[in-house]
């Protein structure tokens, strides 16, 4: 049996593969794929198989997955796109015979009707109609996400967002790769796994982490949902991509990504990374 772990040029499915051998799996088990394999050749060079796929086209998948397999589905980085790559992916999953196919969904995914969900419904759909054994990683947003930000809030001495006082269960990237290398060596993988840090914040306690621990003032400034996707788009993202995120604070509003379920701490076995911790790490680099 192999590891075959899509989007391994990712952070996220980098941290994956690093997992699986800190965990005791041979390189050599384990299969990196992604469009641009050379990015990869420092795992190529500890033994670890690397293939260039390009889920755009189902013939780059042939031969990559074999029969008997644990396939770990890192979602696509582009909306819009994403569903057809995910679909082919998991059409030779189901061609090979794969044991197991792990997706990287979102959290409480059946709870949303935001627009960053919707791929993640419909892939999570496909999932249970290929009666594929499958493990739905439902994680919640990336801890990395705010605290890469660091900087940025310093400078401007503000956190800006349109999500009100709601909490969400953000998680450190390295604590959910982490938790989905457990999930793929697990005797008993399958189900649904709702990983979210164990303390929820909001992003008034964003701010005041930050305050605290940099010794600069820093505030929360909540925004209209409309207005919030012009900052972003005025910070460089395409409109599109600024608009998904700025509507994903609704459900970060309405409480819809907080997570008390402690699978993820369960996992790991041991406290998820806090926002503090997070925070504390940027500031002391």
């Amino acid at each position: 049996m192999s590891y075959v772990i899509t989007g391994a040029t990712g952070n996220l499915g980098r941290l994956v593969v690093e997992s699986l051998i800190a965990r005791g799996v041979a390189a050599s088990d384990i299969v990196a794929t992604g469009r641009d394999v050379s990015r990869l050749d420092d795992l190529a060079a500890r033994g670890v198989r690397t293939q260039a796929v390009d889920h755009d086209d189902p013939e780059s998948l042939h031969g990559v997955i074999g029969k008997g397999d644990r396939v770990l589905l890192v979602s696509g980085p582009v909306f819009g796109l994403r569903m057809a790559q995910h679909a082919n992916v998991i059409d030779a999953a189901k061609e090979a015979g794969a044991e197991l196919v792990a997706y990287t969904s979102i959290a409480r995914a059946d709870a949303h009707d935001i627009a960053l969900a919707e791929d993640h419904q419909a892939t999570e759909r496909l999932l249970a109609d290929s009666g594929l054994p499958h493990a739905l990683l439902r994680n919640s947003l990336y801890l990395d996400l705010y605290t890469e930000q660091v900087p940025v809030y310093v400078q401007h001495g503000a956190v800006v967002g349109s999500a009100g006082t709601g909490r969400q269960s953000a998680a450190a990237r390295s604590d959910l790769a982490e938790a989905a290398a457990a999930v793929l060596l697990s005797d008993s993988p399958e189900g649904v796994y709702e990983l979210g840090g164990d303390e929820a914040f909001t992003f008034e306690e964003l701010a005041a982490t930050v305050s605290e621990v940099t010794g600069e003032d820093v505030v929360y400034r909540d925004l209209p949902v409309e207005q919030y996707a012009q900052v972003l788009e005025g910070a460089g993202l395409p409109t599109p991509v600024a608009h998904v995120l700025a509507d994903s604070h609704r459900g970060i509003a309405s409480g819809r990504l907080e997570v008390t379920t402690g699978d993820l701490s369960r996992l790991l076995g041991r406290p998820a990374t806090s926002l503090r911790e997070a925070v504390e790490a940027v500031a002391a680099g």
